[in-house]
Formats: C-alpha cells, sequence, structure tokens
C-alpha cells in the first residue's frame, strides 16, 4: 500500500514574519495553494492509494470560502485516492471550521473526534485518526489507547512526540503531547503526524516537516512523504521537495567594507540568482566612515519578494575603550551610555549616531 502523507502547510498564513506585505504577501499564499497542488500531483502520479494530511492544512482563522472551495475541488480530483485529514490546533474541526462546512466528495475523510477513531483503509488494515477541537488544550491521543483486532493498524493525528520538543525551536508548544514508546505499547504499528515542522523519522512515526517554507532558518528535507508499507506492517519511505518558493538565508561581514558601495557589491555577489524570501544577517565592526540604513541594504535586494534584515555582532568601529577614558564631551558622552544598560544593538546605534554628531557629521542614521 503507498500512503502520501504532508501536514503543516497554514494555507492562508500572513507571513508578517519575512515583512512580507501587499502582493508579496498574496504571491506567498498562492505559493502554498501551488504546493498543495503539487502534493495532489505527486499522490496521482506514483499511484498511492490515500493521502494523509497530519492537520494544520490551513489558519481557522483566516480561512474564507474561497480557501474552502480550492481545498473541496483539489482534493475532489483525486478520484479513487482516498483523502483522510486530522485537523490540528491551527486548523482544528468545529462547528464553524472549514471542515463542517464544506460539502466534500466521497474520498475525503475527516477525523472529527479528539479521540482516535478507526477506519478501514483495507480488509487488514486499520487506520486511526483524531483531531484538535480546540485551539488548545488537546490531550494525549495515546493515552490509555489500545488498538483493536488483527492486522496492521496505523494512526493519524497531529501532536508533539516529547522527545524531540527541544529540537523544534523556540516557541514551539507541546500540543497533545505523547511519547515514542506509547506508540508500540498501544498496538500501532507506525503513526502519520504533523505539528513539527523540522522533519524527522523514526523506525515507527513520521514527521514530514512543513512542505513549502514558513519561516526563516528551517532546516532538513522537508517535504511530502511518499511511505509504502508492505505485509508486514513494516514502513519505508521517501521525501519529495515540493516547495513552491525558496527562503534563503544570507550572512555579510561589513568588516573589511569603507564605504556603502562595498557593502551592496558584497549582498549583490552573494543573491545573484536567488529569488523569493531572504533574511540578510548582517555582522562584524562597521568602520566610522561608513553609513548605511536597512533600507540601502534592501535596495541591494529588489530580486526577492521579502526582506528581513538583523543584526548578529555588529560593532561599532569606533575604539570605545580609549575614547571612555578621555576627559572631553566625547569621552563624557560614551561613558554616560556605556553606563545606561541598553541592550548591545541599542547601544551601538546611540554611540554611532551620538558620535558622529560630535563629528559634526549629518550622516546620523545608522543600521
Amino acid at each position: 500500500m503507498k500512503i502520501v502523507h504532508f501536514s503543516d502547510l497554514h494555507l492562508d498564513a500572513t507571513f508578517a514574519w519575512a515583512g512580507a506585505s501587499g502582493d508579496a504577501a498574496r504571491r506567498r499564499r498562492q505559493a502554498l495553494r501551488d504546493t498543495l497542488l503539487r502534493i495532489v500531483r505527486l499522490a496521482q502520479e506514483g499511484g498511492a492509494d490515500a493521502l494523509f494530511c497530519g492537520g494544520d492544512l490551513y489558519e481557522h482563522e483566516r480561512a474564507g470560502r474561497d480557501t474552502a472551495e480550492f481545498l473541496r475541488q483539489t482534493f475532489n480530483s483525486l478520484g479513487s485516492i482516498q483523502v483522510y485529514i486530522a485537523p490540528g490546533n491551527h486548523d482544528w474541526y468545529g462547528p464553524d471550521s472549514l471542515y463542517a462546512m464544506v460539502d466534500w466528495s466521497a474520498n475525503v475523510h475527516i477525523f472529527t473526534e479528539p479521540t482516535l477513531r478507526p477506519i478501514a483503509l483495507r480488509p487488514s488494515v486499520t487506520l486511526w485518526g483524531g483531531a484538535h477541537c480546540a485551539p488548545a488544550n488537546t490531550n494525549n491521543f495515546l493515552d490509555d489507547f489500545r488498538t483493536e483486532g488483527p492486522g496492521i493498524h496505523l494512526a493519524l493525528f497531529h501532536g508533539a512526540e516529547n522527545s524531540w520538543l527541544h529540537e523544534q525551536g523556540e516557541g514551539k508548544q507541546p500540543y497533545a503531547p505523547f511519547d515514542a514508546a506509547q506508540i508500540s505499547a498501544s498496538g500501532l504499528q507506525h503513526v502519520f503526524l504533523g505539528h513539527y515542522h523540522r522533519p524527522r523519522d523514526a523506525v515507527r512515526h513520521t514527521y514530514p516537516g512543513n512542505p513549502d517554507p514558513l519561516a526563516f532558518g528551517e532546516d532538513g528535507e522537508r517535504g511530502a512523504v511518499v511511505a509504502t508499507l508492505n505485509s508486514q506492517g513494516q514502513i519505508s519511505r521517501e521525501r519529495h521537495v515540493v516547495a513552491q518558493t525558496a527562503v534563503h538565508d544570507i550572512d555579510i561581514d561589513v568588516s573589511d567594507c569603507t564605504t556603502l558601495q562595498q557593502i551592496r557589491a558584497g549582498i549583490a555577489e552573494r543573491v545573484n540568482g536567488l529569488s523569493g524570501f531572504a533574511r540578510l544577517t548582517v555582522r562584524g565592526t562597521v568602520a566610522p566612515e561608513v553609513s548605511f540604513t536597512e533600507n540601502d541594504l534592501r535596495d541591494a535586494m529588489t530580486a526577492f519578494d521579502a526582506v528581513q534584515i538583523r543584526q548578529a555582532e555588529l560593532r561599532a568601529g569606533y575604539d570605545v575603550d580609549a575614547l571612555r577614558g578621555e576627559p572631553t564631551v566625547r569621552g563624557r558622552f560614551v561613558v554616560d551610555v556605556l553606563d545606561a544598560g541598553l541592550d548591545p544593538v541599542e547601544e551601538r546605534r546611540v554611540l554611532m549616531t551620538g558620535l558622529r554628531a560630535l563629528e559634526g557629521r549629518t550622516d546620523l542614521e545608522v543600521l
């Protein structure tokens, strides 16, 4: 039996994280729809028996009628390929959710209860699925759960395996948390999951990761998973890249640059041929004679739909230790700033701006 599994597409996301707005955000949301169409084609062209979605298919608060009709038509196009959806914490099942309001085609099966319920995939294969029915506080689907009957038992739900939570980055919450040991103890051969955006495979469970970039810094081979189930209940997996949009993390060190033009030339070299979304990290020691702002850097990255700029170990090029010992107004200013308890970014900005002003310069705005 062949299964295509994905999760965490997040249709209708805002993409505020990338600095996207207007047309850029609209194009990014369209890219998510195109990614789903690629997943559907993967199922069709690969001869899949079923398409699994592990939740967070869309954003509950933002998805509207157009998204509902798009999903209805898309899944209907699969014909005899069965679609199984386990709603997550972002697309939770309720009376006002898209899941409840759409007249789905006969091949679409949506789990609607916060406990695992069985559906026969084949006479010898049972799928157990459950749904988040609220945006938070969903319990562990595997607590006190045991499979019933002979054959191969699989599960599909949106939940956080406890031992992997620390690997998912800051801010990831343990929705419907469970322990990996509960899978085999329950009688399940394999669990297909959603929630973690970083992909990872284990012997008895699979996180495909979000199939299209949702944040900067994402790593791992994410996409849709083609899983083949043999007669003994063993799973083999292949990942397929289905993303429509590239997200790039670009670093630039400005330490050796003495003009804005050198900085822009360095950026242009790094981004040549790239498109999509970019996060530019600026680091190094800023020479006192160099003046640049975020907009100066953005102007060198016009090929991207949206650009986010951040600082990392960016330092003022002035010899602060020497300046603070001067018996001058400039020295007193440096001491006052260093003693003010500012965070490093604000401290650097105040020092650069103030020292330039004391030099009689007019280019006071600094990154």
